[in-house]
């Protein structure tokens, strides 16, 4: 019989195959087959089911060299199987199509194919007992004995009957593995169960090939894949050998050395190769010393090892450790002795960046030449995600037996259950776990050889793919899949690996990790908390009940008591905390951004114990503490940005107050933004004033939009408005006031008296806006420094301040125009009043002798009437000696008088103005950085007041506590804050020698 005519080339590659002229004159080897089967569809339905196999070309040829190997009764009955259950021929093929090895081996022993046919065996988990007795049975060992015993070890054959039985198993595994009827979890587990097995018979061959075996007790421990049940199908097997006299034997050193000859006996009974290969190498240098060490120790020489000597990474391989075979009490004893140093390793200084280091050193030593084909230890690989792993079990694990698993994904469960681990990041590893075991095991299992390495030939590349489902086009399938996972696998990777919780968990000892609510009290009034009663009123709300919000909290709350405790006020962080918790526990990504990004963590922290201004914000907006996780996210944002924001939310409202109040939410959230990254320390305080000043000048500009076109409505109207003082300065702080001016000017022939009137409805509704009730802080409008101040309008037209300072202007007033800045509405009118006030507050000649003093009057008057009843005038930060006052007051009067000759001073920034008058000599530069250093100072301490307290205040602080605040944020560690006062007294005093040499004798110095 020829193979049936619809059979043809074209056909065969049509169903998969590459070689498909060749598959044709292979496929007629198949004819004794099909027509013992008597069936004509056979053939067609066989070729069918091997280009369904992941490499058809190789299935057919092991299937036909199978076929030919067996007597031509063993052939009849194999027809007549694989004809009559389709689900048989479909496992055979599909373990021919994958494995070569267990292709070959099925043709060396063609009866063992038989235990693919028990579909009803196949179709449940191969029991270890059962797999036991198969073995132990081909070897001649009782499998009723507790220490059975092979019948002749020193035969070849009971080690080729060793290798038969173990690949007749791994068969079965295999088949439904390929078949779909295990999952890969559960191969990993049976394939660690045959190990056990395998291992309980080399250990039968080396009882029984060793005289006086029984005077000993000896039990072999399963360490790394093997002892977490997720073994590969080629794998070395790592253990630990333990033993000891026997009951009523107190020789110790003999039983020590029957049980090492036993030990090497039994390793060499799986390592050895035979005409049946090897089985696969059995490792013990996990033992204590590595491989310099004993092969066999007692259970105490192991304890003692590990209680004076153990590094790091062995406390960290301990976390597989089981017992596997052998003496089951004497294993289990081992186990439980090692426990506790498994769970008090993250105890040990530097535990988590050991175990940090030792993962890169790993990568660092994949060969360059392998690094982007290694599935194990590669970047993005197995490690990465076991790492991880069990770098969280040492670290939560001390205090929460719940994820004490030798088991990577039912570990890796755990810690998503319980809050350790993102839902989403854990199915995400999960998932990658699972498709790169696939993947290893597929590549393990073509010719059963120990490799963790992607193939580079194409043939196998497609028959990776194929076996993993895809058809289409498998070998770039199969790649774009690998690299997906494994870029995921590195993103999760690094940011539970190298997260900062871990490492300030670990710092904490197991009964601190656990908050033990019955001796927090005790350690929250060490940390310093003032209310120790009331914080665990707290702890007890955020951390009782089951859910997983408590258990990350109960995570997170050990860590953050002591970032809380390391800032002035930890109470308040506690407190806040709760309150934050409150708000936000119930979204998805509240306590996972705090568990997951550990710096959001501590700066939140922080901010919560520090700095009551930041605080209220945050509690205002509580979403607002996801930016906090990201550098980027609190950088000040640029002027042009905030504008186009404040636009758009503009034009979305057609009512003013909705308009204004998403124009001051925007506010607020800029102020966070600002004010916490002054906390922490991301910008410097000019940074932060020059952004102050900028959200200022967007929410004015948002304002003044809305109120134009609520009062001026279409009206040819131009208003813009003028920035002075800080404002105008861009010098504002935290508690600053803007102060303004508002001109205008009628266009297109508008009347004078209209334009008036809607110019001060505008004007007004500004200042209404942004002073409204709300939740947002208000931003204080104040336009005291008009001409003629509170006694003139409130609005002007250009012309009528071109009038008024022509004719009326005081040096005050011109002193006050140095600061003049146009900050909102229309440019070209803000352009032509900068062109009007130049002459006034840069006159041509200076300013004379009787200007100087009636300035020299105002200043000395000033500080009189304006200083505080009562208040220590050093300790003014505005109008004290050597404060801010004085040294503006020193800038503005050369500006003054050189401002018309010396274009470079005239700025309204001070400090900007004192560098370019140091460059113009109008300064010495030792003078100019004393000024520098005070006005800095000042304004620093002026923030701080308001971002420790959340009030403003242009007093240093007398009070401890808000001195301890004050100079908190300002960087002084807690117990030296009165050292703040000495440093100010010392550089304002200095400032102030240099203000009345300058100031009061300015003729003489100029």
């Amino acid at each position: 019989m020829t193979t049936p005519s619809s059979v043809t080339v074209a056909a065969l590659a049509r169903r998969g195959f590459v070689d498909a002229t060749r598959a044709l004159v292979v496929a007629e080897g198949l004819e004794d087959v099909a027509s013992l089967t008597g069936d004509p569809a056979f053939m067609d339905d066989l070729l069918d089911d091997l280009g369904a196999c992941a490499d058809p070309d190789q299935g057919l040829r092991l299937l036909v060299n199978l076929l030919e190997s067996v007597d031509e009764q063993t052939l009849r009955r194999m027809a007549q199987s694989i004809a009559a259950d389709p689900d048989a021929r479909r496992r055979l093929i599909d373990v021919l199509g994958m494995s070569q090895g267990l292709g070959e081996f099925l043709i060396r022993h063609p009866q063992r194919w038989e235990v693919l046919l028990d579909v009803e065996a196949l179709a449940i988990a191969p029991a270890r007992s059962m797999m036991r007795e198969q073995v132990l049975r081909s070897i001649g060992a009782d499998p009723a004995s507790t220490a059975p015993r092979a019948s002749d070890p020193h035969a070849e054959a009971t080690l080729d009957a060793l290798r038969i039985a173990y690949r007749t198993q791994l068969l079965g595994i295999a088949s439904r593995d390929l078949s779909g009827i295990a999952t890969m979890d559960e191969v990993g587990a049976w394939l660690a169960d045959l190990a056990d097995v395998v291992l309980e018979a080399a250990l039968a061959i080396g009882r029984a090939a060793v005289p006086g075996s029984d005077r000993m007790e000896l039990a072999v421990i399963a360490m790394g894949k093997a002892g977490g049940r997720e073994l590969n199908y080629i794998s070395d097997v790592d253990v630990i050998f333990v033993a000891g006299p026997a009951a009523g034997e107190a020789d110790e050193p003999a039983a020590l050395a029957i049980a090492t000859a036993v030990a090497t006996t039994m390793m060499r009974a799986c390592n050895a190769p035979t005409p049946e290969g090897a089985i696969w190498e059995v490792d013990p240098n996990l033992r204590p010393e590595g491989r310099q060490g004993a092969l066999v120790r007692t259970l105490a020489s192991h304890v003692g090892y590990y209680e004076r000597w153990a590094k790091t990474w062995e406390f960290q391989a301990l976390l597989k450790a089981r017992h596997a075979a052998g003496d089951r009490e004497l294993g289990e004893a081992y186990v439980n002795a090692v426990q506790p140093f498994v769970w008090s390793a993250a105890d040990h200084p530097g535990f988590v960046e050991d175990v940090q280091a030792m993962r890169r050193r790993v990568i660092e030593n994949v060969p360059a030449r392998l690094a982007n084909r290694e599935l194990k230890l590669g970047s993005g690989g197995l490690r990465d995600v076991e790492f991880a792993v069990q770098l969280l079990q040492l670290v939560h694990g001390r205090s929460d037996v719940m994820l004490r698993s030798s088991t990577t994904l039912v570990a890796l469960e755990a810690l998503a259950t319980w809050g350790y681990v993102g839902r989403d990041d854990a199915s995400t590893l999960a998932a990658a776990y699972r498709f790169l075991r696939t993947l290893e095991h597929r590549i393990q299992l073509h010719k059963l050889q120990r490799t963790h390495t992607m193939p580079e030939d194409e043939g196998d590349l497609r028959r990776l793919g194929r076996s993993l489902g895809m058809t289409a086009d498998p070998i770039t399938a199969l790649m774009n899949e690998w690299k997906r996972h494994a870029r995921e696998v590195r993103r999760i990777h690094e940011k539970l690996f190298y997260r900062p919780l871990l490492q300030a968990v670990a710092r904490l000892d197991a009964g601190e990790a656990r908050l033990s609510v019955e001796a927090a009290e005790e350690r929250l009034r060490a940390l310093g908390y003032i209310d120790p009663p009331g914080a665990i009123r707290h702890l007890e709300a955020l951390t009782s009940g089951v859910s997983r919000r408590a258990a990350i909290q109960r995570t997170l709350l050990p860590v953050l008591l002591g970032w809380f405790a390391d800032a002035p006020d930890p109470d308040s962080g506690l407190l806040g905390f709760r309150r934050l918790s409150d708000a936000l526990g119930a979204t998805h990504w509240y306590l996972g951004l705090l568990r997951d990004e550990s710096l959001a963590a501590q700066r939140m922290a922080t901010i919560l114990a520090s700095s009551r201004f930041v605080s209220d914000l945050l509690l205002r907006a509580p979403e607002t503490v996801s930016l906090l996780a990201d550098d980027d996210e609190l950088a000040p944002r640029s002027l042009a940005a905030l504008i186009v924001e404040v636009e758009a939310v503009v034009a979305r409202h057609e009512d003013p107050a909705l308009a204004v109040a998403a124009v001051r939410a925007l506010r607020r959230r800029e102020l966070f933004r600002i004010s916490a990254s002054q906390v922490i320390g991301l910008i410097d305080d000019a940074t932060a004033r020059s952004a102050l000043t900028t959200v200022a000048r967007a929410t004015v500009e948002g304002a003044l939009k809305v109120a134009m076109r609520q009062e001026a409505g279409d009206l040819p109207l131009a208003m813009s408005i003028i920035a002075m003082g800080r404002f105008g300065g861009a010098e504002l702080g935290l508690g600053s006031d803007v102060d303004v001016m508002f001109v205008y000017e009628a266009r297109d022939g508008l009347a004078d008296e209209t334009a008036n009137r809607a110019a001060f409805a505008v004007a007004n509704e500004v200042r209404a806006l942004l002073t409204a009730p709300s939740a947002d802080p208000p931003l204080e409008v104040d336009a005291d420094l008009r001409p003629e101040g509170r006694n003139g309008p409130l609005v002007r037209s250009l012309e009528s301040y071109r009038a008024y300072y022509e004719r009326w202007s005081s040096p005050w007033e011109a002193q006050a125009l140095l600061r003049a800045e146009p900050v909102a509405g229309d440019a070209d009118l803000g352009a032509a009043f900068t062109a009007l006030i130049d002459p006034v507050r840069y006159p041509a000649a200076g300013v004379g002798d009787i200007e100087v003093r009636e300035i020299r009057r105002l200043k000395a008057r000033m500080e009189a009437e304006r200083l505080p009843r009562g208040a220590d005038a050093r300790l003014h930060l505005k109008l004290g000696r050597g404060g801010l006052s004085d040294v503006e007051w020193v800038v503005q009067l050369m500006q003054l008088q050189h401002g018309a000759a010396v274009p470079s001073i005239r700025t309204t920034r001070t400090l900007q103005a004192l560098t370019a008058a140091t460059e113009a000599g109008l300064i010495d530069g030792a003078d100019a950085q004393t000024l520098t250093d005070s006005w800095s100072f000042a304004a620093r301490i002026r923030d701080a007041v308001m971002l420790a307290t959340g009030r403003a205040s242009d007093m240093l602080p007398a009070d401890a506590k808000t001195l301890t605040g004050t100079a908190f944020v300002l960087g002084y560690p807690l117990a030296t804050s009165s050292q703040l006062i000495e440093d100010y007294l010392r550089v304002t005093r200095r400032a102030r020698g240099v203000f009345d040499r300058l100031f009061y004798d300015v003729s003489d110095q100029a």
